[in-house]
C-alpha cells in the first residue's frame, strides 16, 4: 500500500454523499468492476492507496454542513480491507459522523466491519446507519475461488445476524451471478433462506448476472482459464463482447427472488431500496435547522 493526501473525500451533492478512504482492493475477487480502465488506476490495484488525511477532510467537510444526511461508503473499494485492521481510518470517520450527527451506509463483504459494531449501533441510535454485505456465493469452495481474500458467505451471513442482534437494519447484494457458474436455485435459494432468517431489509439481485468492462474483462476471463477451463470460451460464444452478461436462468432466479421477498416483507426493488438507503430520518432532517454551525 501507498499513502496520499487527498484533495477532497465527499463525492455527491447536498442530501446524499459517498466517500472512499481507500483505492483498490485486497480481497481478489475474480469479477471486481473496480479494475475496469474506467476507474483510471495509475497503480498496480492490489496496491491499495490510502488517503491518509480521510478523518481530517471528513470533520472539515462535516462540521460546515448545515443539513444532516447519509454518508455512503463501499461502492468503489471496500473500507474494510486488511489494512483497516491496522490504520483504523474507517473507525475514526465513523467516530466524526456520529460526532456530527450524521447517518451512514456500509457495503462490505468483510466481517472486519465487527470492530466497529459499537459505532455502527450508536449511529444507528442517534440517526440512522445501514449495512450492506455482498453474498454471491454459498458454498464454501466456489467462494475461495470467485472471493479468495476475503471471509465467505457463511461467516458474512453471521456479521448480518450480528448486526440484526444490534438492531442496525441490513441489505443483501445477490450480485454479481455469473453465467454457468454460481447461477443456479440451489445456490440462491441457500442464500435467500438465510437472509429470511437474519431479517434482512432489502436485497438488490439486479438483473441477476455480470457485467464486464476494459480491464475487469481480462482479469475476470483469465480467471476462467485459471479455474475453469474452457468456461472463457463459452462465454465469448454466448456473450461476446458484451457489457451485460445475465444468466441464462435470470427470469427464473429472478421470479425466485421475488417470491421469497414477498412472501417474507423484504423489500427487492432496486430504487426503492436505494430511497431507503438514502433516507435520512426526518426528525433529525427538522433538528438540522437549530444546528448553530455555519451552513454550507
Amino acid at each position: 500500500m501507498h499513502f496520499v493526501d487527498a484533495k477532497g473525500i465527499l463525492n455527491g451533492s447536498s442530501g446524499q454523499y459517498g466517500m472512499n478512504i481507500y483505492r483498490g482492493c485486497s480481497h481478489g475477487c475474480i469479477y471486481c468492476d473496480g479494475r475496469s480502465a474506467c476507474y483510471q488506476f495509475t497503480h498496480p490495484f492490489e496496491d491499495i492507496e490510502v488517503k491518509q488525511n480521510a478523518p481530517e477532510l471528513l470533520e472539515k467537510a462535516l462540521r460546515s454542513k448545515r443539513s444532516k444526511c447519509m454518508i455512503g461508503t463501499g461502492y468503489v473499494s471496500d473500507p474494510y480491507m486488511h489494512c483497516e485492521e491496522q490504520l483504523h481510518l474507517m473507525r475514526r470517520c465513523l467516530e466524526i459522523i456520529r460526532k456530527y450527527g450524521f447517518g451512514a451506509a456500509v457495503q462490505t463483504k468483510s466481517d472486519r466491519i465487527l470492530m466497529d459494531i459499537d459505532l455502527l449501533e450508536e449511529i444507528n441510535r442517534s440517526a440512522k446507519c445501514v449495512v450492506q454485505m455482498t453474498l454471491t456465493t454459498y458454498d464454501d469452495e466456489l467462494c475461495k475461488i470467485l472471493e479468495p481474500h476475503v471471509c465467505n458467505t457463511k461467516r458474512r451471513i453471521e456479521v448480518l445476524e450480528e448486526m440484526q442482534k444490534r438492531g442496525i437494519p441490513t441489505v443483501v447484494w445477490l450480485t454479481p451471478i455469473l453465467p454457468f457458474i454460481n447461477d443456479t436455485e440451489e445456490n440462491i435459494t441457500s442464500i435467500l433462506n438465510e437472509c429470511v432468517r437474519v431479517d434482512v431489509k432489502g436485497i438488490i439481485g439486479f438483473g441477476m448476472g455480470l457485467t464486464l468492462r476494459e480491464g475487469d474483462r481480462e482479469y475476470f476471463y483469465a480467471a476462467l482459464d485459471k479455474h475453469f477451463p474452457g468456461m472463457k470460451e463459452r462465454y465469448v460464444k454466448t456473450y461476446g463482447n458484451a457489457y451485460e452478461l445475465p444468466s441464462p436462468r435470470a427470469h427464473k432466479l429472478r421470479s425466485l427472488l421475488t417470491r421469497y421477498c414477498e412472501e417474507n416483507g423484504i423489500i427487492h426493488d432496486e430504487d426503492e431500496i436505494f430511497r431507503y438507503m438514502n433516507e435520512f430520518p426526518q426528525k433529525y432532517t427538522q433538528m438540522s435547522i437549530f444546528d448553530l454551525q455555519e451552513g454550507e
